[in-house]
């Protein structure tokens, strides 16, 4: 698999021609303690198998602590708008769902990760706006099997020309 990172956002023209294309991978990025320490005390999920890394060495099947699932699927966004896939001349962005969402490996404290997403479609949805729907593999360094996949949906609203500009 070849990496693509655009150097420029794409256009919503472009984009709705590369159904089916990987539109990018991100960068790697670590998941430390800190971040799961962070994400625990936002979502006020505080297992240990998350926040305590001496009962974790002692009990978990993995030796020590791992991400919450859901603090690897939340990191999707932040990945995705760092590849550059939202089009030139976007307005707004908005979440608009996830579908099949599947997680499949642990991400252990420390890990790196990145996101390769392939565009499925982009759905019109009236004047300006867009239904973008991708499919996003988490990777973890080293690793075979992925740490989750997903499918998202953004709404995407293209900027519009004012009258007489």
């Amino acid at each position: 698999m070849t990496e693509t990172r655009p150097r420029t956002p794409p256009t919503f023209e472009q984009l709705r021609t590369m159904a089916g294309q990987e539109v990018g991978v991100s960068e790697w990025t670590t998941v430390d303690q800190h971040r799961i320490d962070q994400f625990a005390e936002c979502t006020g999920d505080h297992q240990w198998i998350h926040v305590d890394p001496e009962r974790a060495k002692r009990q978990s099947p993995f030796r020590t602590t791992i991400a919450h699932g859901y603090l690897t699927l939340s990191i999707i966004g932040a990945l995705a708008l760092d590849m550059g896939i939202v089009p030139e001349n976007t307005q707004a962005a908005f979440n608009y769902g996830f579908d099949k969402v599947r997680f499949l490996a642990p991400v252990r404290v420390g890990s790196r990760i990145r996101l390769r997403t392939t565009l499925l479609s982009m759905e019109d949805r009236g004047p300006g706006q867009y239904l973008m729907k991708a499919a996003n593999t988490v990777e973890i360094e080293g690793e075979q099997k992925p740490a989750l996949t997903a499918e998202t949906l953004v709404m995407l609203y293209e900027r519009r020309k004012r009258a007489g500009a």
